[in-house]
């Protein structure tokens, strides 16, 4: 009997975005063709020392890099692009489809990280349709989000229409008149959709997301009051706040100052483009603006986050090579704190405070409105696609599970959706959606010089957290000490007393040489000797580590340094290099 055929299925590998805020990416997979949807970062934990940004794992990509057939992007937020420049550098993208302003603040990057050679960028507007491969043709839906030029995606596939929404919200008044596509979505939910894949992010909160035009008339009332110099932070992709913002500084007369490179980079591509629109002369740069008085000046800057080599962060802590805190100032923080940086944004608000600023900031102020839809919304998406099938994405596992609880209160059968994780493969066919296996998932974390590994990380932890204890010991062709070794303690916290620490590791040296010398040193022909100084060094090192953890109650990262003469006695030969090793506690 011949063996039935399996049915036709659709792979969905989210990579990252799920169970966490950020580095959404997403892997659209039929037969031997791929598509990618967004390739975002992330922003690193308080433990991750140094690390500048986290992406995700994209080892499945780097071995199925020939069934790559394009990437299509949603829009232009950090989280949705800002990984692509670095994953160029790892495997080809033929094609990258996606807004005008994503694909104006792409450009830059990929030129800046040198791998624009890579990748062909094309723009697309409301509605248009690309092919990408042989199986996928996708549609572009304009949605209202928090940054211009933003869409929801139709994905038309063999086995049936996929809708991803990106980010969204539903803002029935939006800043730059581009209305959410309410038709379209309609259109595709009367002919049948097979999946939904929807934003999570606010999945918790009741109601409607405010629009973004119910922060104008309370960041007005602040222009107003100002009776100095008005410092204003937000993200510096939100554009739609910019616009705003350089509004109220035309309405009350004052000039605009904008510090910070991103900031500066997106309302130059958002004024190219028309999606903000103000005169030449709105803007001064900060020597001219000196000598004009307070109360005619605006300070459009980053730090919303408290980013430690944002502007604001820096004046905050006194080291802004050419902004004061002065008297009379007002610093106005429109945004919240993204989870994880709390406790850097309030840190930066007491130092401003201090400096006697006048700081404007919280919820209750109505000075900031999220990007993202509420339940509400979800509900109103879910009501026009009228999917067969359901994915939450984009958020934390608790707000997945809340949006799945949602899906089903809007008729949707429990049994029809996943809630999943990074890594996962869902299978999606006509008849039904499941996880059925796992790529491998996880982050990749970089900084300055390129990626911190693991191990790397694991050192930075232990330097932070326990210091550093460096030993070097110079040893004989013989196996003896010749000198005292010398041990230097960097914060480390002991109620050891130096002498008594060094004669404990003296005794452990010469315990170690004593009992494993001939485990390292060989006779050669009865007269020669042979030593491996590395093997030796390793046997000391440990040791080392055991007597650093009992008597200094910690676990500090060890360096061992074992020295030994250049030059063998005679009729000896061993090897004649100085051997270091540095090894984690």
């Amino acid at each position: 009997m011949a063996k039935e055929k399996s049915a036709p299925a659709v792979k969905i590998i989210p990579l990252g975005g799920l169970h966490e805020i950020g580095k959404n990416t997403c892997v659209f997979e039929f037969k031997d063709e791929i598509i990618l949807v967004d390739a975002g970062l992330g922003f690193p934990k308080d433990d991750m020392h140094g690390v500048n940004i986290v992406l995700p794992d994209m080892t499945y990509l780097q071995e199925n890099s020939h069934k790559i057939k394009g990437m299509i992007v949603t829009h232009g937020h950090e989280d949705h692009i800002g990984g692509i420049a670095y994953h160029l550098k790892q495997f080809d993208i033929p094609v990258i489809h996606g807004p005008r302003l994503a694909m104006a603040l792409l450009q830059g990057k990929l030129e800046e990280a040198g791998v624009a050679e890579r990748t062909v960028l094309k723009t697309v507007g409301p509605r248009d349709q690309v092919k990408v491969g042989s199986y996928f043709q996708v549609e572009f839906i304009r949605n209202t989000h928090s940054i211009s030029d933003s869409f929801t995606i139709a994905i038309r596939t063999p086995i049936g229409v996929i809708i991803h929404t990106g980010d969204f919200k539903v803002d029935h008044t939006p800043v730059d008149g581009e209305f959410f596509d309410f038709q379209r979505l309609a259109e595709y939910g009367e002919k049948g959709i097979l999946c939904l894949l929807s934003d999570s992010t606010n999945a918790e909160v009741p109601g409607h997301t405010p629009s973004e035009q119910s922060v104008y008339p309370n960041l007005d009332r602040v222009f107003s009051q100002a009776p100095g110099r008005v410092l204003v932070t937000t993200f510096a992709s939100s554009v739609h706040r910019l616009n705003i913002i350089l509004q109220l500084a035309q309405k009350h007369k004052r000039v605009v100052c904008v510090v910070g490179r991103s900031m500066l980079n997106v309302i130059a591509q958002a004024r190219n483009l028309g999606y903000i629109k103000c005169p030449d002369n709105l803007f001064e740069p900060l020597h001219a603006a000196k000598h004009l008085p307070p109360e005619k000046v605006v300070i459009l800057t980053t730090g919303s986050q408290g980013e430690p080599l944002a502007a604001l962060t820096r004046i905050s802590q006194g080291e802004h090579r050419q902004i004061k805190i002065r008297e009379g100032d007002t610093v106005v923080f429109s945004a919240n704190p993204i989870p994880g940086n709390t406790i850097a944004v309030v840190n930066t608000i007491d130092r401003l405070m201090m400096q006697g600023a006048n700081v404007i900031y919280g919820r209750h102020q109505g000075i900031h409105v999220s990007g993202h839809g509420a339940q509400e919304d979800h509900k109103l998406m879910l009501a026009l696609t009228r999917p067969k099938f359901f994915m939450p994405v984009h958020g934390e596992h608790r707000m997945l599970v809340q949006h799945s609880k949602t899906a089903q209160s809007m008729g949707i059968s429990a049994d029809n959706m996943v809630v999943t994780d990074n890594g996962d493969i869902v299978e999606l066919s006509e008849q039904s959606i499941k996880v059925i296996d796992r790529v491998p998932s996880g982050i990749e974390l970089v900084d300055r010089a390129g990626v911190v590994h693991h191990e790397v990380l694991k050192e930075r932890q232990q330097l932070a957290g326990n210091g550093v204890v460096t030993v070097a010991a110079a040893v004989s062709w013989e196996g003896k000490l010749l000198a005292k070794p010398a041990i230097h303690l960097r914060g480390v916290v002991s109620g050891v007393e130096k002498s008594l620490l060094e004669k404990l590791v003296i005794r452990t040296i010469e315990a170690t040489l004593s009992d494993h010398w001939t485990d390292f040193a060989k006779p050669l022909n009865g007269t020669q000797t042979d030593i491996n100084w590395t093997g030796l060094q390793g046997e000391i090192q440990g040791d080392l580590q055991r007597l650093a953890r009992r008597e200094l109650q910690s676990r500090p990262l060890l360096v061992f340094l074992l020295q030994n003469p250049e030059e063998p006695p005679v009729k000896v030969r061993g090897r004649r290099r100085r051997s270091t090793a540095k090894v984690a506690s």
